[in-house]
């Protein structure tokens, strides 16, 4: 199945403002989507943690992005059919916006773990100017290789 991300003008523009504060540091966090139909998910919304982020390291707080998510689902009415959560996201400032072998692991762990989860999408970033913003991305699912998805920017 060919995974695509929509990635709506605000939902860059806010990531920029963010990765423009972050500077040097990488900053991530959980990304929220409505599916549009079968392996298409529109971001409407994404956790920043601008705090725990390193030079070339991200391991998001989990306490800060559970509150992010309650107030997400309690915003959406709890329509998880709708709008839920399809993955994870960070930056790479400076760096090749390709997925560590980290990444790609904790991915992994992520859907072959315990916690239920068939799939999810890494959203690797990159803006290192004021007018760039550049991405990649992975779909991970339960019991099969990583594979590319596609992205689309709307306008």
């Amino acid at each position: 199945m060919t995974v695509q991300l929509v990635l709506p003008r605000q939902v860059r523009e806010r990531m920029m403002s963010a990765l423009a504060r972050a500077g040097e540091r990488e900053i991530g966090g959980v990304l929220m989507a409505r599916q549009i139909v079968a392996g298409t998910f529109e971001i409407v919304d994404f956790s920043i943690d601008e705090i725990s982020g390193e030079r070339a390291h991200f391991v998001r707080d989990h306490a800060y992005h559970n509150t992010f998510l309650e107030a997400f689902f309690e915003k959406t009415g709890r329509d998880y059919e709708t709008f839920n959560y399809v993955g994870e996201w960070h930056s790479h400032p400076r760096l090749p916006i390709l997925p560590s072998i980290t990444d790609l692991e904790s991915m992994e762990e992520l859907v072959n773990g315990e916690r239920d989860i068939p799939f999810a999408v890494l959203l690797v970033v990159r803006s290192d100017t004021p007018s760039e913003f550049v991405a990649t991305s992975t779909f991970h699912q339960r019991g099969a290789p990583p594979e590319p998805a596609q992205i689309r920017a709307e306008h």
